[in-house]
């Protein structure tokens, strides 16, 4: 960034210094994470989707069992 046209402009340069390092490693926490995240991302879509699935699978069977339109088959041997 440019010093003379940083917002911290009006602080001592060493105190902008230190801001600027702590904010630099800052956005390299954040874009790691971000980065890592990614890794997992699709892992975790999958899973919740089952999960997803599962839940309104369960109870749509639920729902039709409780209108009755569940019958069972009656099967002739």
């Amino acid at each position: 960034m440019d010093a003379e046209k940083n917002p911290f402009m009006q602080l001592p340069k060493i105190v902008r210094f230190q801001l600027m390092i702590v904010m630099s490693y800052m956005w390299s926490a954040v874009f790691t994470i971000w980065i890592g995240s990614m890794y997992t991302l699709w892992p975790s879509i999958v899973g919740h989707t089952a999960l997803l699935v599962g839940v309104f699978f369960t109870a749509d069977i639920f729902r039709r069992a409780n209108d009755k339109k569940l019958v069972p088959l009656k099967i002739k041997l």
